[in-house]
C-alpha cells in the first residue's frame, strides 16, 4: 500500500515537473502562438463536440465571444477557467474529454493555461468553422435605398433602411462643438484653433457641415501631414529602424506625401507600389533584407505576397506561408504563387521551413480576371499583377480600402476585423456600395472621405464601444470614439505651446508651387565633371568630389536644392546627405536646410558603364530669403573636383583640406539638355516654396512618448494600433519633460494674452483644449480654483488635468 502511495506520487511528481518545464520554456519564448499552438490543441481534443456546427452542454469554442459566452473561460485567470478545470479533472461524470476520449497531453494543458493566462489573445476573423460567407469578387452596385427625411447622403439612406429594418433606434444627432473638433481631428489631424471654434458656433447655415468637410478637405498640406501617419503605418514606412543603416530598407516617404499632396488617384498608387516605375516608389516591395540567417516565411518574396496581401486585399498569408492556412482558405501554393511574382530567381517552395522539392510558379490569387504570366520577365510579372489588382472588375481591392477609410472616421469598419476581409460585412450592400463608388469616381480617396464625414451618421454622437461583438452580434449604433493617436496628441500640444522643432525628418518636399514661379526658375542646365573630362569620354568606374562653398548673409525663409548625375550620385549640403539617385535622365530634389553663415555643397558623383564614356554633373539650388529675395547656386565654373572620394558617407570625418582641388570642367550632350532642362522650373520651385505650417509629429523620427502613446516601429504593417491605455502611458504622460515644457510654454502665452481676465482665460483654455465653450459651472468652479491671478503651474496644471480627460484623449 505504503509503495503504491510512493509510485503515485513519483508520477505525480514527474507530471508537475513536465508542467513546470513546459511553463518556463513558454514564459521563455514569449507569447502563446494562437495559430500554430492552441488551434491544433483545441481542433484534436475539444473540436468534435464544440467546434464548428457542434455545441454540446451549450458550450461552442467556435469563436472567441462564444467561447466566453457561458463564463467556461475568464480571459487571464487559467485558475478560474471552468473549462481548464474540467480538461484537468480525474472524475469521470466531469472530465473533459469524455472518459472514452484521449486525455490532452500535460504539455499541452500546459500551453493552454499560458495562453488564457496570457488574455486569450484570438487571430481576427477566425473561426473553427468553415466560413460560409465567400466575398464577391467583382463589384456590386446595390440599388440605393429612399431617403428618409431629407436625408439624401447615399450612407444614411442605407442606415436609415438598416435601422428601420432591425427596429434599431436612430443615432442622436451630435452637437456643433464636438462635430467641429471629431471632423478636423479626423481630416487634418489638428483641433480647431479658438477664433475656428467661435466662428463655427456662431455660425447659422444649414449647410456649414459639408462647407467645413470640404474646406478641410482642400488643406492639401495639413491632409498629405495627417494621413501619412495612416499610411506609413499600413505602408510599413518609416525615417528610421530595422534595414536602414544597412542599406536592406528604403523608404517611399517622398513618392507618398506627393501623391498624398495631390490627391493621386489610388488604383495609381497601387500600380506605381506593385510594379514601381522609379526608386521612389520601390521600397514597400522591397520589404526588409534582415541580416544574417532568415526562415523561409521572411524572404523578400514572401514578404511580398504577405505585405500586398495585408495592405490591399485585407487578408492574412502569414499563415499560409507556412503551411496551408489553419484560419482561412488561403495555401501554401496560393501565398509562394504570389510570392513568385516578385522572385528574381526560381523559388523553391518551404513548408514549416522545410524544402518540399517544388518550385513556385508565379500566379495571382483570383485567377476569375486574368493571371500573371510565369515565364514573363520580373518586370513584366509586377506589371501585369499590378493590372490585376486594379482591374476593372476586381472590387476587393477597393472594398479593403474603403472599409479601411470608414473605420479611419467611424472607428469601425464595415468588416471587423479590417485585416479579415473574408468576414461577412454587418452591412454588405452600403459597403460594396461606398466601393463601386469609389471606382466609378476615379478612386478619390479624398471624395471618399468627404462623402462619409458630410453624412449623418457621421455627425452622430458616438455610441460607446463593446469590446465584446467579435461573434457576428454587431448592430450598428453610431459612430464610435476612437483614442488619439500619438501623432494627434504630440501635434496638439505642439500648436497650444508652439514647441514644434523647426526641422522634420521625412524627405519630402512641404510645399505647393505656383505655375508662375515654375515658369520664372525654367532655365537650361549646366553640367560639370574633374579635370579628366577635358580629354573627352571619362574612364568607366572614375569617381569624383565635386565641391561648391558659400556664404549667406541674411535670414533663411526655404530652401530647395535639385540635381542628377550620369550615372550614379550622393550630394550633401553641410555634411549631411540630401539626395542620391542613379538615373541620369531623372531629376532628383528635395528641401534644404541652409544656414546664415559659411554652407557647403559635396557631390560624390561615380561614372559606370564598362569602357570610356560621358559623364555630367547638374545641381542647382535655390534659397528664398526672409525678407523676400532669393539666390540660386547652380555648378558651374565656380566649383572645384577632387580625383577621389573618400570612404564612408560622413563628410564631417573626410579631410577636405587634405585633398587636391581642381577647377571644374564644363561638358555638354544633348540628351542631357534634353531630359533634364523641361523638370527644372517645376522641380525646383516644388521643392524649394516655403510654407509658414508647424512641423508635425508624422513628419519626424518616432521619439519615446510617441513610442509609448501607441506608434508602432513599422518592422510589420500596422491596421490599428492599440485602443487600451497603458501604464507606461500613464507614466510618461505625467512625467515627460517634453510635456511640461509644452504645457508651461502654452500657459505662458495664454496668461500673456489673458491674466489680468481670469474668466476670458478659462475660456480659452477650454476653446484650445477641449474646442467647446466651459460650461457655466464648469467656469465659476475653474476661476475660484484659479484665483484671481494664476501663475503659470497653476494653467498648466489646468490644462494637464483637461488633457487627461477621456473629452480630450478620445476622438468622440
Amino acid at each position: 500500500m505504503v509503495a503504491g502511495r510512493i509510485e503515485m506520487k513519483r508520477i505525480e511528481l514527474k507530471r508537475n515537473l513536465v508542467v513546470v518545464s513546459v511553463l518556463a520554456a513558454t514564459a521563455a519564448r514569449g507569447e502563446v502562438d494562437f495559430v500554430h499552438e492552441v488551434v491544433p490543441i483545441l481542433r484534436e481534443h475539444c473540436g468534435e463536440c464544440h467546434a464548428g456546427e457542434e455545441a454540446k452542454g451549450g458550450f461552442s469554442i467556435n469563436t472567441r465571444a462564444l467561447f466566453l459566452d457561458k463564463g467556461a473561460a475568464v480571459p487571464g485567470d487559467a485558475a478560474e477557467s471552468l473549462f481548464l478545470e474540467l480538461i484537468e479533472d480525474d472524475d469521470p461524470d466531469f472530465q473533459m474529454p469524455p472518459p472514452k476520449k484521449a486525455r490532452v497531453p500535460v504539455a499541452a494543458v500546459a500551453v493552454l493555461r499560458s495562453w488564457i493566462d496570457e488574455g486569450m489573445a484570438w487571430e481576427p476573423g477566425f473561426a473553427f468553422a468553415a466560413p460560409a460567407y465567400e466575398p464577391p469578387l467583382q463589384p456590386r452596385r446595390p440599388e440605393l435605398p429612399s431617403a428618409v427625411a431629407g436625408r439624401e447622403n447615399p450612407i444614411d439612406r442605407f442606415l436609415d433602411t438598416y435601422l428601420a429594418d432591425g427596429g434599431l433606434p436612430s443615432p442622436v444627432p451630435g452637437d456643433d462643438a464636438t462635430f467641429l473638433r471629431r471632423v478636423h481631428l479626423d481630416l487634418v489631424g489638428l483641433p480647431p484653433t479658438a477664433g475656428e471654434v467661435r466662428a463655427f458656433l456662431a455660425d447659422g447655415a444649414t449647410d456649414k457641415r459639408s462647407n467645413l468637410v470640404e474646406a478641410l478637405l482642400a488643406r492639401d498640406l495639413d491632409y498629405a501631414d495627417h494621413w501619412l501617419t495612416f499610411w506609413n503605418d499600413l505602408l510599413r514606412n518609416d525615417y528610421a529602424g530595422t534595414g536602414f543603416i544597412t542599406g536592406g530598407r528604403s523608404q517611399v516617404s517622398r513618392w507618398l506625401y506627393d501623391a498624398l499632396k495631390q490627391n493621386r488617384p489610388f488604383d495609381e498608387m497601387v500600380r506605381e507600389l506593385v510594379a514601381p516605375p522609379t526608386a521612389e516608389s520601390e521600397g514597400f516591395i522591397k520589404g526588409i533584407e534582415w541580416r544574417g540567417d532568415v526562415s523561409a516565411g521572411q524572404t523578400l518574396p514572401i514578404q511580398f505576397a504577405q505585405s500586398l496581401g495585408q495592405s490591399f486585399l485585407g487578408i492574412n498569408l502569414k499563415c499560409a506561408s507556412c503551411h496551408d492556412s489553419f484560419v482561412d482558405r488561403w495555401t501554401l501554393g496560393e501565398a509562394y504563387g504570389l510570392a513568385a511574382v516578385y522572385a528574381d530567381a526560381p523559388l523553391q517552395v518551404h513548408r514549416c521551413d522545410k524544402p518540399t522539392g517544388e518550385t513556385a510558379r508565379a500566379s495571382w490569387l483570383f485567377p476569375e480576371i486574368g493571371q500573371v504570366d510565369p515565364d514573363a520577365a520580373r518586370g513584366e510579372r509586377l506589371a501585369q499583377l499590378a493590372g490585376l489588382m486594379t482591374h476593372p472588375e476586381n472590387g476587393r481591392v477597393p472594398r479593403t480600402i474603403v472599409n479601411r477609410l470608414w473605420a479611419q472616421l467611424m472607428g469601425r469598419g464595415i468588416v471587423h476585423p479590417l485585416d479579415a476581409m473574408q468576414t461577412e460585412p454587418w452591412h454588405e450592400d452600403l459597403l460594396d456600395w461606398l466601393a463601386a463608388d469609389f471606382q466609378d469616381h476615379g478612386y478619390d480617396l479624398r471624395r471618399t472621405l468627404g462623402l462619409v464625414a458630410a453624412s449623418s451618421a457621421y455627425g452622430s454622437r458616438s455610441e460607446s464601444e463593446d469590446d465584446e461583438d467579435e461573434g457576428g452580434d454587431y448592430a450598428y449604433g453610431g459612430p464610435r470614439s476612437k483614442r488619439l493617436t500619438a501623432e494627434q496628441f504630440v501635434d496638439q500640444m505642439w500648436a497650444f505651446s508652439g514647441t514644434a522643432p523647426e526641422a522634420f525628418d521625412a524627405p519630402v518636399v512641404r510645399g505647393m508651387s505656383d505655375p508662375e514661379t515654375a515658369a520664372r526658375l525654367a532655365r537650361p542646365s549646366s553640367w560639370i565633371w574633374g579635370p579628366s573630362a577635358a580629354e573627352g569620354p571619362v574612364a568607366a568606374g572614375e569617381r569624383v568630389l565635386l565641391r561648391r562653398d558659400f556664404a549667406v548673409d541674411r535670414s533663411v525663409l526655404s530652401a530647395g536644392v535639385v540635381a542628377t548625375v550620369d550615372n550614379e550620385f550622393v550630394l550633401y549640403l553641410n555634411d549631411q546627405p540630401v539626395l542620391r539617385g542613379s538615373d541620369w535622365s531623372r531629376l532628383e530634389s528635395g528641401p534644404a536646410t541652409v544656414r546664415q553663415g559659411k554652407n557647403r555643397i559635396l557631390i560624390a558623383a561615380t561614372n559606370a558603364g564598362s569602357s570610356p564614356n560621358p559623364a555630367g554633373a547638374f545641381a542647382m539650388l535655390r534659397i528664398v530669403y526672409a525678407d523676400g529675395g532669393e539666390e540660386i547656386v547652380a555648378t558651374g565654373p565656380d566649383w572645384t573636383a577632387a580625383d577621389k572620394v573618400p570612404a564612408g558617407e560622413k563628410p564631417a570625418q573626410w579631410k577636405l583640406g587634405e585633398m587636391a582641388w581642381k577647377p571644374v570642367v564644363a561638358v555638354s550632350l544633348a540628351p542631357w539638355s534634353a531630359a533634364i532642362d523641361p523638370q527644372v522650373g517645376e522641380t525646383l520651385a516644388a521643392c524649394s516654396v516655403g510654407e509658414p505650417l508647424m512641423v508635425r509629429a508624422s513628419l519626424v523620427k518616432a521619439d519615446f512618448l510617441m513610442r509609448s502613446l501607441g506608434r508602432p516601429n513599422r518592422d510589420q504593417i500596422v491596421t490599428s494600433r492599440p485602443a487600451a491605455l497603458t501604464t507606461l502611458e500613464a507614466i510618461d504622460l505625467a512625467n515627460d519633460e517634453g510635456v511640461a515644457s509644452a504645457l508651461e510654454a502654452g500657459s505662458a502665452k495664454l496668461l500673456e494674452v489673458h491674466g489680468e481676465d481670469p474668466a476670458r482665460l478659462v475660456e480659452e483654455v477650454y476653446l484650445s483644449t477641449l474646442s467647446r465653450f466651459p460650461s457655466e459651472e464648469e467656469s465659476t468652479l475653474l476661476r475660484e480654483v484659479l484665483g484671481e491671478r494664476p501663475g503659470v503651474h497653476d494653467v498648466a496644471d489646468l490644462v494637464w488635468s483637461l488633457w487627461m480627460t477621456p473629452e480630450y484623449l478620445l476622438v468622440r
